[in-house]
């Protein structure tokens, strides 16, 4: 298949969830889960720029943004924390 099919229907399919919501507790769960997580990894990107002056670098995967996105700033505090100090 040509990507910009692939990108138009899961855009549809995105739109279509925006406007009715989620129809089942599940997909509303994974959903939010899934907005977590591209929150962490946002969080951990500014947190590696910004600490690249203080010798600050914490690698961006699934572990790590799972921690940072469902526990906010703490949990970003705590993997610097640990970044520096630990490891």
């Amino acid at each position: 298949m040509e990507p910009i099919i692939v990108i138009s229907i899961l855009g549809g399919l995105i739109l279509i969830l925006l406007f009715s919501g989620a129809p089942f507790k599940p997909a509303r769960f994974i959903g939010q889960a899934v907005v977590k997580l591209l929150i962490g990894a946002l969080l951990l990107f500014f947190l590696n720029t910004a600490g690249n002056s203080f010798g600050i670098h914490v690698p961006i995967n699934f572990a790590t943004s799972a921690v940072s996105g469902f526990l906010g700033i703490p949990g970003l505090v705590a993997l610097a924390a640990i970044q520096k100090f630990i490891i």
